[in-house]
């Protein structure tokens, strides 16, 4: 878990991530991104509170999909590509 993207592979992308999750949901401080990266693909888990599940999906994963598109154009200032998975 981190706050601060300094030590991961994908700053940008992280920070990025993390900004938008905490601008929809209600508990933004409930938000947490743990990163795992295998060559140049991250992978991004987000947990968020129980009651903010629905508003990180969006209907019919709309939301889910807006974030995980500007997340991998995040991704392409630090030269990786990105996994964001949204973990219950």
């Amino acid at each position: 878990m981190s706050d601060t993207a300094t030590d991961s592979p994908a700053p940008t992308a992280e920070a990025v991530l993390l900004h938008l999750c905490k601008s929809v949901v209600a508990y933004p401080d409930d938000v947490s991104i743990e990163t795992s990266a295998s060559g140049d693909r991250v992978r991004l888990d987000v947990t968020v509170h129980d009651d903010d599940m629905g508003r990180v999906i969006g209907r019919r994963g709309r939301v889910a999909s807006a974030i995980r598109t500007v997340v991998n154009a995040a991704a392409a200032k630090d030269g990786v590509t990105t996994e964001v998975e949204f973990v219950e």
